[in-house]
């Protein structure tokens, strides 16, 4: 297939986050990289008696109505599509679903993880994969779902934006930066594990080709055609599907001394690098090593993020509306300082519900007391995640063996003042935030890039320097201060 060049047209973003999902048009010239929302939608996951699974039918169906919206404000060049990792769908011989996909937090997973780790060790699995134990990374999730009837049927795994694609455009693939998420890729080699696969006993059929940022995924399908009102020929592209993926992409660095915090639901935090990093060291550090763009590996840790206060926001506002967010940082910032911390990654935190209770009996087992309100709450939770940013990319320097000159703060946190300055605090070093649309910016970056319209990853950086709103913070305060509410934690 051959892509025409663009003709006064925007690029499709479809940008799926674990709370809710959105359509971005975007315009990419020069010095133009602009985006407009044209559509956004819920992503409520569903408890049934199984499990909790994702509504992946109505997240097809806001998508769809999301392109049509996308349509009607000029040309659409082409249609990308990232989600969050690890999750899937099972196709049969027919390729038809085998049940909606089930969610991450699901709680089968912890019980999986352990036959999986009895089976094969850690240590072996690290030094192929490179990824950060989670229990629930897809090749644990696939240890719990073998036992269920669906397993028996199912011919071709697709992870979500995979699915997703399937379904515009009828095509088969696996796109790299998500496949690398999975527990069963060869970190070194770049491709499917194979020897892991067998090891584990899976069936290699299930899993489709490989697909790299770029790539043609095909065209859209006749119905879908019809229903958006898009050309039929319209193309899909392969973008960096693993949301964290395109948004590093869109880190507006300028050389390679630097470190991201990709900060939403979760905090990513760590570097860019050219190879991965697979010692026992990283091993018992817990950092991943996933696929960037151009080959580049993420070399990061993932960090319980903005879902802390999300969820202590959907409590408080259980019985009315949920205080607005710019109130809550107001009282965050006048309440006392390093009253309370907690470790973000404590399993406690994992499930929805109840998180400022959760908070409370987090610092009742460690000696603390329980925040002052809602402002106390908000203050030990951005303070927390500002020591795990630190911690977090100290260790992944020494690791890497790499020195750090700035942090790179991108995603919906980088709005967040207090975060930005405390993280700026918390490591020493100079923080730039933004731009808040990372992800979005880089699937329509890729997307341009494989249409002629920039270059190489960092030309696309540098448009994004040039082009986006960004706030810089240099550090301040007291660094004693963070050294001694990092020592009550043990974790440093």
């Amino acid at each position: 297939m051959t892509f025409t060049s663009p003709q006064n047209g925007v690029f499709a973003a479809v940008d799926l986050g674990a709370t809710s999902g959105r359509v971005i048009t975007g315009r990419v010239g020069r010095d133009e990289l602009a985006l407009t929302e044209v559509h956004r939608f819920a992503n409520t996951p569903v408890r049934l008696p199984d499990g909790l699974r994702w509504d992946v039918l109505a997240l097809y169906q806001g998508m769809v109505d999301g392109l049509r919206a996308a349509g009607r404000g000029g040309p659409v060049v082409s249609i990308g599509i990232d989600t969050w990792a690890v999750d899937y769908g099972l196709l049969d011989a027919g390729g038809t679903l085998l049940g909606n996909p089930f969610h991450y937090r699901d709680d089968r997973n912890a019980a999986a993880s352990a036959k999986v780790l009895a089976r094969c060790g850690a240590r072996e699995l690290y030094a192929v994969s490179g990824l950060q134990h989670l229990p629930f990374n897809t090749v644990f999730q696939l240890a719990a779902h073998r036992s269920d009837v669906q397993w028996r049927a199912a011919r071709t795994l697709l992870l979500m934006p995979d699915l997703l694609m399937h379904w515009l455009t009828g095509s088969v693939g696996a796109e790299v930066t998500n496949a690398s998420t999975t527990g069963l890729f060869d970190a070194r080699t770049g491709t499917w594990s194979d020897a892991l696969i067998e090891r584990l006993g899976l069936d290699r059929s299930l899993f489709p080709p490989l697909r790299f940022p770029g790539d043609p995924a095909g065209t859209l399908l006749p119905h879908v055609a019809e229903y958006t009102g898009l050309p039929a020929r319209t193309p899909v592209t392969t973008v960096a599907s693993h949301d964290t993926a395109s948004a590093v992409a869109a880190v507006p660095a300028t050389g390679p001394d630097f470190a991201y915090v990709s900060c939403g639901t979760w905090s990513l935090a760590g570097l860019e690098l050219d190879a991965p990093v697979l010692t026992e060291a990283s091993r018992a550090a817990n950092f991943t090593n996933e696929r960037g763009v151009d080959g580049t590996v993420r070399y990061l840790r993932n960090i319980m993020g903005m879902w802390l206060l999300e969820e202590c926001r959907r409590e408080w506002g259980r019985d009315g509306a949920a205080p607005g967010l710019a109130e809550l940082l107001k009282e965050a910032s006048g309440a006392r300082p390093f009253a309370a911390v907690i470790d973000p990654d404590d399993p406690s935190f994992l499930a929805p519900g109840s998180m400022p209770s959760r908070i409370d009996d987090y610092l009742a087992r460690t000696g603390q007391p329980a925040p002052d309100g809602p402002g106390g709450h908000v203050r030990c939770v951005l303070e927390s995640l500002a020591l795990a940013h630190r911690r977090t990319l100290r260790q992944a320097a020494e690791l890497a063996g790499r020195e750090l000159t700035r942090v790179h703060l991108v995603g919906g946190g980088s709005r967040n003042e207090l975060l930005c300055q405390w993280t700026a605090d918390a490591t020493g070093l100079p923080v730039t935030a933004g731009p808040a649309e990372a992800t979005a910016l880089g699937n329509v970056l890729l997307q341009a890039r494989a249409h002629g319209l920039v270059g190489d990853l960092p030309d696309m950086r540098r448009l994004v320097a040039r082009t986006q709103e960004l706030r810089h913070y240099r550090p301040s305060g007291d660094r004693a201060s963070w050294d001694r509410a990092e020592a009550r934690l043990g974790l440093g």
